[in-house]
């Protein structure tokens, strides 16, 4: 939006401010969704590291300073605290808050609504973390009963052999 446009729409705040959020914000969404490629991409930035400060985080999300202290009240977001209360927020947080504002702007949830979802969506995440394990253990255990089975060889009992029974003795 240019000077004039802002002149006529009766916005007070200068052109040049929007478009350099705008820049900020396409950043911080083009580092924390695009895809990443090699394993140097991912050792160069830590999406976990609480680096932004409430002010920047807000303008990265596309929010109000105070809309961010709500969803800390309400558990929909957890910054880490510095020594002295303030709150820092990470890249993941910034992308979690857009999400937030997506939900509920775009497809009209409202904020219990929001947290119920993310809340599912941890459950899920956690789920396939359990799953990804158990799977794992599953193959390790197949592959030691494929080596046990190798190592039987001839002395492997099969279901078909006679055994002679001689019950229980006295």
């Amino acid at each position: 939006m240019t000077a004039s446009e802002n002149a006529g729409s009766g916005d007070r705040r200068p052109a040049g401010r929007d478009e350099r959020r705008e820049t900020r914000m396409r950043t911080v969404v083009d580092v924390t969704f695009l895809q990443r490629g090699a394993a140097a991409d991912d050792a160069d930035f830590d999406f976990d590291a609480k680096i932004f400060a409430i002010s920047a985080a807000a303008e990265l999300a596309g929010m109000h300073p105070q809309t961010l202290r709500q969803y800390d009240r309400l558990g929909l977001v957890e910054p880490a605290r510095t020594p002295g209360g303030g709150r820092r927020y990470s890249a993941r947080d910034v992308a979690q808050l857009r999400e937030i504002q997506r939900l509920s702007q775009d497809e009209g949830v409202n904020l219990a609504g929001v947290k119920r979802i993310m809340d599912l969506e941890r459950e899920v995440a956690a789920m396939r973390a359990e799953l990804a394990a158990v799977v794992e253990e599953l193959r390790a255990s197949r592959a030691q009963l494929a080596e046990l089975r190798a190592m039987a060889g001839p002395f492997q009992r099969r279901g078909t052999d006679i055994v002679l029974w001689q019950g229980k003795r006295q």
